[in-house]
């Protein structure tokens, strides 16, 4: 049996259109490699750029402020010379006859020495206490009894009370340091005060012999009647 070919099945006829086909294809895939190896270096282009820029970022974030410009220099202190010409006459000073005569007389101030005060020490107890007219306390709480005035102010508000003052007789019997160590009012604790400083003198206290300064602590006592 013979076999016959056809020429349509031939592939032989139609080796160049499989060519351009081929060739199509390749310029095809060459071109989607090559547009995609350029996108991946435009990333990787934007990712350096990205990096360069963060870099420079952090760089100016950490830069230190500038520093703060010397102060200026002192003013210089310019000194000016006065030059005089030297045409003063100077008048020549006698000093014979400035000498003292023995006729003169001087004046002579004396200086007087100022004494120092010495502060006297102060006892609360001591060997012999001072004596107020021959008697102790008692006889000096009879004394301010008859020279205490009521404020008429405080007599008027109702006011009355006990006024704690301070004072002390000093080696010369006097009455000195008068203070209000506890108030009641102020009218009150003014004539407490007041009634004090007008004591007498003491009968100075001794210790071994010696008068001394003696502190005492007294109540005044206001009351209404």
């Amino acid at each position: 049996m013979e076999v016959k070919k056809s020429t349509k099945a031939n592939l032989e006829n139609k080796r160049g259109v499989f060519v351009e086909y081929g060739l199509v294809l390749v310029l095809a895939i060459l071109l989607l490699a090559f547009e995609w190896s350029a996108s991946l270096k435009d990333n990787s282009l934007i990712d350096q750029m990205q990096d360069v820029v963060a870099e420079e970022e952090m760089i100016i974030t950490r830069q230190q402020p500038p520093e703060p410009p010397p102060p200026p220099p002192p003013p210089q202190v310019i000194e000016m010379l006065t030059i005089v010409e030297d045409d003063v006459e100077i008048e020549e000073i006698d000093f014979e006859s400035m000498e003292a005569d023995e006729d003169m007389s001087l004046d002579l101030v004396p200086f007087e020495e100022e004494e120092e005060a010495a502060e006297e020490e102060v006892f609360v107890i001591v060997e012999d206490m001072p004596s107020f007219k021959g008697g102790d306390l008692n006889e000096f709480r009879n004394w301010v009894g008859r020279n205490l005035k009521y404020p008429e102010i405080a007599a008027e508000n109702g006011i009355s009370g006990r006024v704690f003052v301070q004072f002390a007789v000093n080696s010369s019997g006097q009455v000195v340091d008068v203070v209000v160590v506890r108030g009641v009012d102020q009218a009150l604790d003014t004539e407490a005060v007041r009634v004090i400083q007008s004591s007498p003198k003491w009968t100075p206290g001794k210790q071994r012999g010696r008068p001394v300064k003696v502190q005492f602590t007294f109540p005044v006592v206001f009351v209404l009647q």
